[in-house]
């Protein structure tokens, strides 16, 4: 039986080692590569940069303009984590806490929500808003729904909506509903009880879907390709502009460099959040 332990732990060692590998690796890869001169990428792809080229993220970040993809990013995952958190955690409290008639229907819809790949209804979408710019053009002869990084950040928002729902939902119904009582018989309202009470104890659970909404929104293509066809691109969009003009120009340390700056945000998040997003999943666990 100890035998049995002992071989299971070292099992568990090796995978956990072996993957932690297959994510360092690479990121690691890219990085040295990112900081080699031209000539260097010629010879070994696994030997260290003779020096710290820095010169390929100045190259990078201004001549190929990264540095403006970067702030549309952040924009637009900011705006739209902002929109999917206003609307989510009032419409998931009210689901989980409240009856009121039809509350099933909008669950049931919820959930139906959750099977509907956006990548599937971005081109419906595309031409519902040409259709608005097209009824609008009289007040916005430029247009105002096509590239626009608000309008982007509502439609990431508005696709994301049912999963942060689901989630909220299920977290807030395993509070127990002493605490709300409590709160209201010292004068609280439904709101300073979802706000003060709720929330702050739904923090786990609310990080989470902060951290995958964050993931979809900054590593989306498709829906920032079609949606914004102008020169305000996203890091995604604009990374591949940049793989194409340097795989052509053969200077491949200024394309690791675009890619580190698509990469170190996401890292430096889950690195401000990892405790939190843990703690939620041990008490969803617990809880369940």
């Amino acid at each position: 039986m100890i035998n049995s332990l002992r071989a299971g732990r070292a099992l568990t060692y090796v995978l956990v080692t072996a993957i932690a590998l297959a994510i360092v690796v690479p990121v690691g890869w890219v990085l040295f590569a990112s900081l080699k001169r031209r000539g260097e990428f010629y010879g070994s792809p696994w030997t260290l940069p003779e020096g710290l080229h820095l010169q390929n993220y100045v190259d990078a970040f201004v001549t190929a303009r990264m540095g403006q993809y970067f702030f549309t990013s952040v924009l637009v995952t900011v705006l739209g984590l902002v929109f999917v958190v206003a609307v989510s955690v009032p419409a998931a409290y009210v689901i989980a806490r409240y009856e009121f008639r039809g509350r099933g229907l909008v669950e049931v819809a919820m959930l139906a929500g959750l099977f509907v790949n956006v990548n599937y209804i971005v081109v419906p979408i595309f031409l519902m808003l040409v259709g608005w710019d097209r009824a609008l053009v009289d007040v916005f002869p430029d247009g105002f729904f096509i590239d626009n990084p608000g309008v982007l950040s509502l439609v990431y928002a508005a696709t994301s909506i049912p999963f942060t729902i689901y989630l909220l939902t299920a977290y807030f119904r395993t509070i127990p509903a002493d605490y709300e009582e409590a709160a209201s018989l010292d004068g609280a309202s439904r709101f300073q009880v979802m706000t003060r009470v709720m929330l702050p104890m739904a923090k786990p659970a609310l990080t989470t879907v902060i951290l995958f909404n964050f993931l979809a929104y900054w590593n989306d293509f498709i829906i920032a390709l079609t949606l914004l066809p102008g020169e305000g691109k996203t890091l995604q969009v604009g990374l591949l502009n940049l793989m194409t003009a340097q795989k052509a120009a053969a200077d491949y340390g200024r394309l690791y460099a675009g890619m580190v700056i698509v990469i170190v945000p996401v890292l430096i998040f889950y690195a401000l959040i990892q405790r939190r997003l843990i703690e939620g999943m041990a008490s969803g666990g617990v809880k369940g």
